[in-house]
């Protein structure tokens, strides 16, 4: 799906396409990709790089075209094993030409857009559209982490009660979330950092780049105090696994210990030898109250020693 977007004096929508707006395009199809082959005349290969789920944060030059990968936080709505992850937003410039081409329906360019009407002051030029994209994937970073802050303290507040394997598997899964997130955020920002030698950037955009810069480096601490915090929790409950796993094993011991006596003395008066009791009616009882005495006094040992 496309849309063309006329950015001067604020953001509205036109039918056609013509130079100088701004074509999104989100989930391209083969109409999309025709169109942008055959009318705008892009480079075959971008759309290739910008498919790539796994494609870096980087700046490509080719005949007078712009190719700026961004990584931006996108939530999955199925459940995987990463519901929180990382997807490339690709910025495609030139003459007169202004795209965006996202695989990914994503809430960040639904918000760029309501955002960006919501000011109602448009876009000076692609330029500056290209850093507000940067700091509208920092905000939304820093909103994608709240969100995993508030799953982790859900986690935390578990550790009281059993855990399971649910816990760790959702914790592990937090894990990977985060390790995406600050690895796509370093690269925004080594990108960022080379586009301000490779974008023609004025005074309005230095202050923009200084805003986007502040906020990117608020999301890769927040990310790195985040991650400790997980790995902490993590290191706690695999000491709570061993606290328990102990505590099982002392006490299934002792009372295999405490077992043991009772299991003793029936051994020793069950065997085929004279003991003089093999004609008296009170030898059974003796055996079966001697060995419930010495079980209840290794048991009253054990207790006393909070061994069980």
């Amino acid at each position: 799906m496309r849309t063309y977007w006329n950015y001067n004096n604020g953001l509205r929508t036109q039918e056609e396409w013509t130079p100088g707006c701004w074509v999104q395009v989100t989930c391209p199809t083969a109409d999309d990709e025709n169109f942008l082959f055959n009318e705008l005349h892009i480079p075959d290969y971008f759309l290739d790089d910008i498919r790539d789920k796994d494609e870096r944060a980087r700046y490509e030059l080719e005949d007078g075209w712009s190719l700026i990968i961004l990584r931006i936080p996108y939530v999955k709505e199925v459940e995987s094993r990463t519901p929180h992850t990382t997807v490339p937003l690709g910025v495609i410039l030139n003459k007169g030409v202004c795209i965006t081409v996202c695989n990914f329906e994503t809430n960040m360019m639904i918000d760029f857009v309501a955002y960006q009407q919501k000011r109602n002051l448009g876009f000076t030029d692609s330029v500056d559209m290209v850093f507000r994209l940067f700091l509208s994937s920092a905000v939304w970073y820093l909103k994608r982490l709240k969100q995993i802050s508030i799953l982790i303290e859900d986690a935390k507040s578990h550790l009281d009660h059993g855990i399971d394997n649910e816990d760790l598997v959702r914790l592990s899964r937090l894990q990977d979330s985060l390790t995406y997130f600050v690895t796509s955020i370093r690269g925004n920002e080594t990108l960022l950092s080379k586009l301000k030698f490779k974008l023609p950037v004025d005074e309005l955009d230095a202050d923009l780049i200084e805003d986007v810069t502040i906020e990117m480096n608020q999301a890769r601490e927040t990310t790195n105090i985040y991650s400790n915090i997980l790995d902490s929790t993590m290191e706690t409950y695999a000491s709570i696994i061993n606290n328990n796993m102990g505590a099982t094993m002392r006490t299934m011991t002792s009372w295999s210990i405490i077992l043991m006596f009772p299991t003793l003395v029936a051994s020793i008066f069950g065997m085929n030898l004279i003991n003089g009791m093999e004609s008296s009616w009170w030898g059974f009882p003796l055996v079966i109250v001697f060995s419930g005495i010495i079980t209840w006094v290794f048991y009253w040992l054990f207790r006393r020693n909070t061994w069980i």
